[in-house]
């Protein structure tokens, strides 16, 4: 019984991995350095999937030029607060400002 059961833990969790992120290439790389690339891989964990690999949108808007319309405070007031049909709270602690500054930039 405890076989199947970790199996079963062990088994939806690497479907969960695979779900929410991927080593995808970006079209939109920043020269910002390690905020920049931290930014992208917590993007690429939990945001890729509804928004795109590259920001080009899917369940979620596209969010390549999200930065001429939101500012950085307003990205982390969504990000934290939810807006639609999004979750509050998908990104927590210091991952949200890395991601709202790094989405800012997108222009």
């Amino acid at each position: 019984m405890k076989v199947k059961v970790v199996s079963l833990l062990l088994g939806t969790s690497l479907v969960l991995a695979a779900c929410g992120g991927g080593n995808g290439a970006s079209n939109n790389k920043d020269s910002g350095g390690s905020t920049a690339s931290a930014a992208e891989q917590v993007y690429q964990q939990s945001c890729a999937s509804c928004h795109g690999q590259n920001l080009e949108g899917k369940i979620g808007p596209n969010l390549q030029k999200v930065g001429s319309k939101y500012s950085k405070d307003e990205i982390k007031q969504i990000i934290e607060k939810g807006r639609g049909g999004m979750p509050a709270g998908v990104i927590q602690g210091d991952d949200v400002d890395k991601v709202a500054e790094w989405l800012a930039s997108k222009k």
